[in-house]
């Protein structure tokens, strides 16, 4: 296992953000419990997916609710640890691990809030390679795997379990109204995964990715480089769009942030405009009102001088802002990942094309057997991805 230093947690903070493409709360508050934990002692081990045993029990957790609730109700790591604790003891079994379900902003630090007072280490993958708003939208049920149970924590001592549902889509419904009962932000443990499950369908090595971009972005700031171009280097991104924001609209309603931005165009995107749509995250963005970039292909936003992420409930009038698309872990492309995460997932009338394929070029999905993508992990990321530290 790794140890992670102080300047490695400061570094997945910065990474994690940019890879929520929006969402996934701001890491902020997160990273200011673990500074807080490291100065008290407390240490955590990064464990590779790799190393887990077929029958090892594995943690799932995040944070469920609208991000900009999560800057008013402060990030408190005992109730990640009681979530996970509240599951053990539903399951009457203790956990090996633990991991986030989503890699984004804020959850990918919530495993270390639960491991750092439980002494359990943090698997290096998730279930999203970014981050997501639904409980479908995850590699787990393009596998097929059980969807429950779910338990979820409020800080006011609220607890409950979702013990059974017939689908991924009962689990988003049932547990978000749960979640918009106790003021639409909890800590969650989702459904547990074996060790097995975890190395056939999680996205492998997403913590370490993470760290690796924010080391990237804070290199080229000290080194009076341009971080963006740092980020564009590191994950084979494409730059889109280079602006202003003059106008944002959003409304936290059903338990998600929502809304629309609309970027006026800059430097070499003078001219034009851009317009986004989210949904937590970053969903689809259209330029002179034609689609230019949607999920899954990653949509990030970023300060156009530090090269840092800008969240959907952080955006505001006037900031200069920069779009970069990333690529998605590859079993988001398939036809049966398209159906989970692609537009028409997020409700808009579109065939899903990725920017980093020929313009004339439509995806047709992919061969969605299991034997296709299961059991390798790297085919089902991408190479970009497959070569990060």
């Amino acid at each position: 296992m790794r140890d992670l230093s102080t300047e490695d947690v400061e570094a997945l903070a910065v990474g994690a953000w940019v890879l929520g493409t929006g969402g996934g709360g701001s890491p902020y508050l997160g990273l200011l419990t673990m500074r807080r934990l490291y100065r008290d002692g407390a240490r955590i081990r990064l464990m590779p997916p790799e190393d887990l045993a077929d029958d090892d029990l594995v943690a799932v957790v995040s944070n469920m609710g609208a991000p900009l609730v999560g800057q008013e109700r402060l990030t408190d790591s005992r109730n990640m640890a009681r979530a996970v604790t509240l599951m053990e003891e539903y399951l009457g079994r203790e956990f090996r691990a633990i991991m986030s379900v989503e890699i984004g902003g804020n959850n990918g630090i919530q495993p270390m809030l639960a491991a750092a007072h439980l002494n359990k280490p943090v698997v290096d993958a998730d279930a999203m390679g970014r981050a997501y708003p639904e409980a479908q939208m995850t590699s787990f049920a393009v596998g097929g795997l059980k969807p429950w149970p779910l338990s979820m924590v409020d800080p006011r001592g609220v607890e409950g379990i979702v013990a059974r549902v017939p689908s991924w889509t009962w689990m988003e419904r049932l547990s978000r109204k749960m979640c918009v009962e106790v003021g639409s932000i909890a800590s969650t443990c989702k459904a547990p995964r074996t060790g097995r499950e975890v190395k056939d369908w999680g996205i492998h090595h997403t913590t370490t990715q993470a760290i690796a971009l924010g080391q990237a972005i804070r290199r080229a700031q000290r080194e009076h480089r341009d971080p963006i171009q740092a980020i564009l280097d590191a994950e084979d991104g494409r730059l889109l769009f280079r602006g202003k924001v003059a106008d944002i609209a959003r409304r936290t309603t059903e338990g998600f942030l929502r809304g629309t931005a609309a970027l006026d165009g800059l430097e070499d995107s003078r001219g034009r405009r851009f317009d986004l749509a989210f949904q937590n995250e970053w969903a689809v963005g259209w330029e002179d009102g034609v689609p230019r970039v949607m999920t899954p292909d990653l949509i990030c936003v970023l300060d156009t001088v530090s090269g840092e992420a800008i969240g959907t409930e952080t955006l505001r009038y006037g900031q200069r802002v920069t779009v970069i698309a990333l690529r998605a872990p590859k079993i988001f492309l398939s036809q049966r990942g398209l159906e989970h995460v692609g537009p028409r997932a997020f409700g808009y009338d579109l065939d899903f094309h990725s920017v980093f394929e020929p313009p004339d070029a439509r995806s047709a999905g992919g061969d969605t057997s299991d034997a296709s993508l299961r059991g390798d992990p790297e085919a089902r990321r991408t190479p970009d991805r497959m070569a990060s530290p």
